[in-house]
C-alpha cells in the first residue's frame, strides 16, 4: 500500500498529508489556491504535501484543459482562455491507484466484486455452488471465482488493498466462524486466515445480513437512514442492524440471528413451517423447493398459499421482534423471500399492529449483490483508515 508521507516522518507532516487527501479524495479536480482554501494549511505547506502525494502514487497532476472539461467549463478540443501568468496546476486522487475487493459466499454461490479506492464497481462475478460442497472444495470454488473476475478485468492480485468477505453464520472479530449451520463443515472454520493465504492484504470477514445492511446503507434503499434493520429472509432468516449509522454485531457477533426464535418452543423449526404437507422438507437447506411452492401461491393453490401466509406470520414475528429492541427508521427486506409477491404490504401492516413505532418497510435496492456489496465498503472502510491514519 501506498504511503502517505512520502518519507517524512513527523507527525505534522501526516496530519496535513491525511487533511489534503481527504479533500481531494472529496472532491472532483482542485488547484492548489483550492486545496489552499479546502485544507486551511499554506500555499508552501500544501505544495509540499502534493510533492509527496504524487510521489506515493495516490495523486496525479492533471492538465488544464482536460481539468476544464471534467469540471464542465471547457469543451473537448478547444484551448482554455489565456490567463496571464503562471497556470494554474490542477490535481486529483488516484482511485486507481488500488483496488477492493467485496466476496460473498452463500450457501448456493459466490459473487464477488471488485471496485477502485472510491468505492467504484468495476466489475462482477459469481458461480452457483451446489449447497452440499464442503468446506475445502467451496473455499477452492470461492478462490476460482475471485481469478476469473480479476482475470476478465486485467487487474492484478498486488493492486488489491482490502479483501471484504460475507458468509452465514455468526462470526467473530477475528474472522472465525463461530456458529455457521448453512453450510457444511463451517462451523469453528477460520475463514479469514484461510482466505488471507490467497491474498498479500488484510481479509475482513463479517456475517452475511450483517454486510448486507451497510451496503443498503451505502448505496441502497436505507441511503440516509441512520437506524436501519436488514432482513435477509429465507427457510432461517437472519438480520443486520446498524445504530446511529454503525453496525450492531453483539458481544459475541450473534446479534440478529432471529432465525433461531423457533427453538424457543414458539413455532415448528423452518423445514417443517414451509411444508406444503405441514412435514420436515426432505432437505431444511431447498430453498429453491420452498420457491416452487410460494410460486404456486402466487397461481392461486390453496395449499400453498396456507404455507406462504404461514411463512409471513413467522417472518412478521422475527422481525417484530428486533424493531421493538432497536426501534429502526427503516426495514429493508433483502433474500430470495425479497421477490414474494406482497411480502412488504403484510410487513408493513403486522408491524404496525405489533410495534409501538412501526418503521418504513421497503425491498432491498441491491438485490442479490446486497452482500457483495457490503463486503466492498467493509473493505473500503479499511482503506479509508489506512489512507488517513496519522499513527506510526
Amino acid at each position: 500500500m501506498a504511503q502517505l508521507t512520502g518519507g517524512d516522518s513527523s507527525l505534522l507532516r501526516r496530519i496535513n498529508s491525511a487533511v489534503t487527501l481527504r479533500a481531494l479524495r472529496e472532491g472532483q479536480v482542485l488547484t492548489l489556491t483550492q486545496l489552499v482554501g479546502e485544507t486551511g494549511l499554506s500555499r508552501p505547506t500544501v505544495e509540499g504535501v502534493i510533492e509527496g502525494l504524487i510521489e506515493s502514487g495516490l495523486v496525479v497532476e492533471v492538465d488544464p484543459a482536460a481539468a476544464a472539461v471534467a469540471a464542465g467549463t471547457g469543451k473537448p478540443g478547444t484551448e482554455s482562455v489565456r490567463q496571464r501568468g503562471r497556470p494554474a496546476r490542477h490535481f486529483r486522487f488516484r482511485a486507481e491507484a488500488g483496488h477492493l475487493l467485496g466476496v460473498e459466499i452463500g450457501t448456493h454461490g459466490a459473487r464477488a466484486i471488485i471496485s477502485d479506492l472510491r468505492g467504484r464497481t468495476l466489475g462482477a462475478y459469481g458461480r452457483p455452488i451446489d449447497e452440499t460442497t464442503e468446506a475445502d472444495e467451496r473455499l477452492a470454488l470461492v478462490r476460482g471465482t475471485v481469478a476469473e473476475l480479476l482475470r476478465r478485468g486485467a487487474i492484478s492480485r498486488d493492486t488489491i488493498w482490502a479483501v471484504g468477505v460475507g458468509t452465514p453464520g455468526v462470526v467473530d472479530s477475528e474472522g472465525v466462524v463461530q456458529l455457521g449451520t448453512a453450510l457444511p463443515g463451517w462451523t469453528g472454520l477460520d475463514l479469514a486466515n484461510r482466505l488471507r493465504r490467497s491474498f498479500r492484504c488484510p481479509v475482513l470477514v463479517e456475517n452475511d445480513a450483517n454486510l448486507a445492511a451497510i451496503g443498503e446503507h451505502w448505496k441502497g434503499a436505507a441511503v440516509g437512514r441512520s437506524d436501519v434493520v436488514f432482513v435477509l429472509a429465507g427457510l432461517s432468516p437472519g438480520a443486520g442492524s446498524l445504530i446511529g449509522g454503525r453496525l450492531h454485531r453483539g458481544f459475541g457477533g450473534a446479534a440478529g440471528e432471529i432465525g433461531s426464535l423457533h427453538v424457543l418452543g414458539q413455532e415448528a423449526e423452518p423445514s417443517q413451517l414451509l411444508s406444503p404437507s405441514g412435514k420436515r422438507l426432505h432437505d431444511p437447506l431447498d430453498e429453491a423447493a420452498v420457491a416452487r411452492v410460494l410460486r404456486l401461491a402466487q397461481e392461486g393453490d390453496h395449499t400453498a398459499m396456507d404455507v406462504r401466509d404461514r411463512f409471513l406470520a413467522r417472518l412478521v414475528r422475527d422481525v417484530a421482534a428486533l424493531v421493538l429492541a432497536i426501534d429502526p427508521q427503516i426495514v429493508v427486506v433483502g433474500g430470495w423471500a425479497s421477490g414474494l409477491a406482497g411480502v412488504v404490504e403484510p410487513l408493513r401492516e403486522q408491524l404496525s399492529r405489533l410495534c409501538l413505532r412501526p418503521p418504513e418497510v421497503q425491498l432491498s435496492a441491491l438485490g442479490d449483490a446486497a452482500i457483495a456489496i457490503g463486503a466492498v465498503k467493509l473493505a473500503l472502510d479499511h482503506a479509508e483508515t489506512q489512507l488517513f491514519s496519522v499513527e506510526q
